[in-house]
């Protein structure tokens, strides 16, 4: 199979697996508190990420930066926990969709942390992007919820996750950072866990293994697929999560896309795509004509 169509392939299972696994944790949260689904679900996954030991060994986890690692799973543990609150408090496809202003953050992080030059063309998309979210947040209106701003706050710490893999991905094999993701997190995710503990019955067991085995496999299929194919092929099928959970919600829970969050979506996912096709854009042109880069990336 050419590495294109098997990176299509790898990201689109992982864009349902995570829509689906969305969906699962709104069903465990009628079982438990959504911190102890959080610690569950990293422990879980760290189970069904072992495997990855198996060719390996442990040699795998060598590595010089664990501090890096563990910065990587501070922001990656907050975010968590506040990700599944929201997905329990909030209509699914709303809290997605603020979900999806995770690059806007990361965008800024990169200036701050990377050094990395955002001409205006590209702030402009952040500025769009941000309008959607206020667009779906609606704060003067009487559809506003302080959960809203838990999923915000999700989205934002996500980003200095995915700033933290930027930085590891530069010396560290993927594989290794999925294990060490799911090896630190357990433990951390278990502190506020205890905090409303309750053991799950037979059906909340089904749901937090279903949970774990999918954020590991949809994170390892996302990993695959960004080593074989391009970012701008493969940015616009993360989104199909979004169209899975509305399916899926809709069926369940009888959770209707209202017009405002489908427009504030829409604003968000534009100024995503154009972010993701223009990082591309210059990624390229430093392969093929450094000074042309430079002088592309010079603010304007």
């Amino acid at each position: 199979m050419r590495p294109a169509l098997r990176a299509t392939l790898l990201m689109t299972a992982s864009a349902v697996m995570f829509g689906v696994m969305a969906v699962v944790i709104r069903l465990a949260s009628e079982h438990m508190h959504a911190f102890e689904i959080g610690f569950f679900r990293s422990f879980f996954g760290l189970i069904f990420a072992l495997p990855l030991l198996i060719k390996p060994g442990l040699r795998l986890l060598h590595t010089q930066r664990f501090s890096l690692y563990l910065l990587r799973s501070l922001f990656g543990t907050v975010s968590m926990l506040c990700s599944f609150w929201a997905l329990s408090h909030l209509p699914l496809a709303q809290a997605i969709s603020i979900s999806y202003s995770t690059p806007l953050f990361v965008t800024i992080g990169a200036v701050l942390m990377l050094g990395e030059v955002v001409r205006l063309r590209r702030w402009s998309a952040v500025i769009i992007g941000f309008i959607g979210v206020l667009v779906i947040l609606r704060p003067h209106s009487s559809d506003f919820s302080p959960a809203m701003l838990i999923a915000l706050l999700s989205a934002a710490l996500a980003a200095g996750s995915y700033i933290s893999i930027k930085f590891l991905s530069r010396t560290e094999p993927p594989d290794a950072v999925v294990i060490y993701m799911t090896l630190i997190m357990t433990p951390l995710s278990l502190l506020p866990a205890l905090l409303d503990w309750s053991w799950p019955n037979a059906m909340g067991w089904l749901w937090l293994a279903v949970i774990g085995f999918l954020g590991t496999a949809a994170q390892v299929c996302m990993t695959r697929a960004y080593q074989l194919g391009e970012v701008s092929a493969l940015v616009p099928i993360n989104f199909l999560q979004l169209p899975v959970v509305v399916v899926l919600a809709g069926g369940l829970f009888g959770e209707k896309l209202d017009l405002t969050t489908a427009c504030g979506a829409a604003a968000i996912i534009g100024a995503n795509l154009y972010i993701a096709r223009r990082e591309v854009q210059l990624a390229r042109k430093v392969t093929i004509d450094p000074q042309a880069a430079i002088a592309e990336s010079a603010p304007r």
